[in-house]
This record gives C-alpha cells, sequence and structure tokens, in this order.
C-alpha cells in the first residue's frame, strides 16, 4: 500500500492550508516592484491578506519532496482547487494519479491504483488544525507564527518577498514554512515546508485561474463502489505525517 509518500503529501498539502487563501484570489491591484522594495513584514502580509481573503481559485502545482532520512525524493505534478472557506481539491496526475480532498471538515484521500480510501476529520487529522484552521482566515498566520523578511538570492531581489515562518507552538511536524511572494502583484508562488527531521517540501504554483465557478460538489467525494475505506485512525502513520 503506497499510503507513505500520500501521506507526506498531506502533510505538506495541509502545513501549506495556511497559504490556501493566500494562494490568490481576489483584486489584482499590480504595482511596480521598485515600489515594494522596502515594505516591512506587516505591509507585506497586509497586502497579501486583503488581496486573497474570500478567495477562489485554480492552478497547476508541481511538488518536490524529500524525505531525509531515506535519501527519497519525489517529483509530481497536478491541479489544485481552493475555495474559501477551507476547501481544497488537490488532482495528482503524475507520476500516479491521487486525489486528495477536504470540505473543510471531511477528508478523502483516494488512490485508485491501490483501490483505496482513506476518510477522516481534516482538523483532526493535522491536529489542532494545522492548515485547516488557517484556510478559514489568513490572518491567524500572524497569531500562530513568527515572521521574518529573509533575503533572497542577488538575481530574485528585485522580484520576490522571502518570508520566514517560524511556529510558536513548537512540534516534530513543522519547523518552519517558507514562502516566496511576488513583488509585483503579491502572489504567493513558492511555499516550502520543513520539519523537525530536516524533510523538505516544495510546490510551485503556475497558471493561475482566479475567480473560477466552483460547486461545492466538487469539495465532497462519493467513495465508488467496490473501494475499500480506511479511516485514518486505523493506520499506523510515517513520522512525517501531521
Amino acid at each position: 500500500m503506497k499510503f507513505t509518500s500520500g501521506i507526506f503529501v498531506l502533510y505538506a498539502i495541509f502545513a501549506i492550508g495556511v497559504l490556501s487563501p493566500l494562494g490568490l484570489g481576489g483584486p489584482r491591484e499590480v504595482k511596480a516592484a521598485s515600489e515594494t522594495n522596502h515594505l516591512t513584514v506587516d505591509q507585506i502580509l497586509e497586502h497579501v491578506e486583503n488581496k486573497y481573503t474570500n478567495s477562489k481559485f485554480a492552478a497547476d502545482f508541481i511538488q518536490k519532496s524529500t524525505i531525509k532520512a531515506m535519501n527519497i525524493t519525489d517529483m509530481a505534478t497536478g491541479k489544485v482547487y481552493i475555495k474559501y472557506p477551507g476547501m481544497m481539491r488537490w488532482e495528482y496526475e503524475k507520476p500516479d494519479r491521487q486525489i486528495i480532498i477536504t470540505d473543510g471538515d471531511k477528508l478523502w484521500v483516494y488512490r485508485p491504483e491501490d483501490n483505496q480510501v482513506m476518510t477522516g476529520k481534516a482538523p483532526t487529522f493535522f491536529r489542532d488544525g494545522k492548515g485547516a484552521s488557517f484556510l478559514s482566515d489568513v490572518r491567524l498566520i500572524r497569531q500562530k507564527f513568527d515572521i521574518s523578511l529573509e533575503p533572497g538570492q542577488p538575481a530574485e531581489s528585485d522580484l520576490f518577498h522571502h518570508l520566514k515562518l517560524i511556529p510558536r507552538e513548537k512540534t516534530l511536524d513543522i519547523s518552519e514554512i517558507r514562502l516566496m511572494v511576488s513583488k509585483q502583484t503579491f502572489n504567493v508562488l513558492q511555499v516550502m515546508t520543513l520539519n523537525f527531521y530536516g524533510d523538505e517540501t516544495r510546490i510551485d504554483l503556475i497558471n493561475f485561474a482566479f475567480g473560477v465557478d466552483m460547486d461545492d460538489s466538487l469539495f465532497s467525494f462519493t467513495i465508488p463502489q467496490g473501494v475499500d475505506a480506511v479511516s485514518y485512525t486505523h493506520l499506523t502513520l510515517p513520522t512525517t505525517s501531521p
């Protein structure tokens, strides 16, 4: 059963669920990069919050996940749909098909090749709502993390803000989150999560479609006949899981 990579994917996605509403929707105010070069952390966050509250969007993603202890690096691509508040659908297309869906409460992880779906409660699975709780209000980032502005590569200095988020509540699951934010549009273009074990997941978001019509049914899942349903409470999860 190939749940190891799937659970690691879940950890990464919902750790960055913090960012999902940031993910990009709302009015698109474009500024010259030179105007935003000297903004403070609070000013950057204010721009992001103003832009992405009450958002819905679709995007393509490219994900690179590394499990340090096992010296394993996986690449994956697919499409993500996010609708405020708290609804997400991640469709992994390569290398293996996998669908991860939450309506903000229920959680489904469907792997067709295994003929199995994992079910549970998203807030419980991710303990204290890591990710899920942030989906309803991106301003909670300020309450949950200490945030600093980091220098980027010299070639990127005029293009991106680099933010480092350190959780105030220490856990093994998330030691640090790094965001790359466009200085021109305040789009969150890249999210990198790191945990206590040195595992790392980077997700790049591209080809955004803002304000697209999304029915709530997109964020629900009916288990196909003949597919095994397994509650996550009955699984032995790897250390990289939330």
